[in-house]
C-alpha cells in the first residue's frame, strides 16, 4: 500500500468537490493514450512541480529513474523509502509514496503544489482535503 497524492492543473478542475471527484474519477481511468511516465505531457507548472518534486522524491519509474541495479546494489532503506511512483497525465500528477514518509511528503507536495500554482489533493485520506491553487479548500 502506498500514500497517494495528486496534484493538478488549476485550469482543468471543476471548483466544487462533488464535480472535481467526479473529474478525478476520470483522471484515474488512465485512458489519456500515452505513457504515464513522460513528462512533457503534462502543462508546464505540473512540469515545473515534478521537477522540483524529484529532487527529494525520485521516479521509481521511467526516464528520470535511477538504475535499478543501482538502487539494489546502493540505496540504504531511507533513500528506497524516498522513491516515488508517479502517474503523469495533461492535467494532473498522481504520487504513490512510501507509509514512512507521510508527514514529508504530504508537506513537500502541499507546499511545491502553491509554489507552482497548482491544486492539491490527499487522495489517501478519507475526506481528503482538495486545495485549488488559491488557497480555497473545496467542502
Amino acid at each position: 500500500m502506498s500514500y497517494d497524492l495528486m496534484v493538478f492543473e488549476k485550469t482543468a478542475s471543476p471548483k466544487t468537490k462533488r464535480e472535481f471527484l467526479k473529474w478525478y474519477d476520470r483522471q484515474v481511468e488512465w485512458d489519456e493514450g500515452h505513457n504515464y511516465n513522460t513528462t512533457s505531457v503534462a502543462s508546464p507548472a505540473l512540469q515545473n512541480w515534478f521537477m522540483e518534486m524529484i529532487q527529494t522524491f525520485p521516479p521509481i519509474n521511467g526516464e528520470l529513474a535511477p538504475d535499478h541495479e543501482l538502487v539494489d546494489r546502493e540505496y540504504d532503506q531511507n533513500q528506497i523509502n524516498h522513491l516515488t511512483d508517479y502517474s503523469i497525465g495533461a492535467d494532473s500528477i498522481y504520487a504513490c509514496f512510501s507509509w514512512p514518509l507521510v508527514e514529508e511528503d504530504y508537506g513537500m507536495t502541499r507546499a511545491l503544489a502553491k509554489k507552482h500554482d497548482v491544486g492539491f489533493f490527499e487522495v489517501s485520506a478519507e475526506d481528503g482535503v482538495i486545495v485549488l491553487p488559491d488557497g480555497t479548500e473545496l467542502s
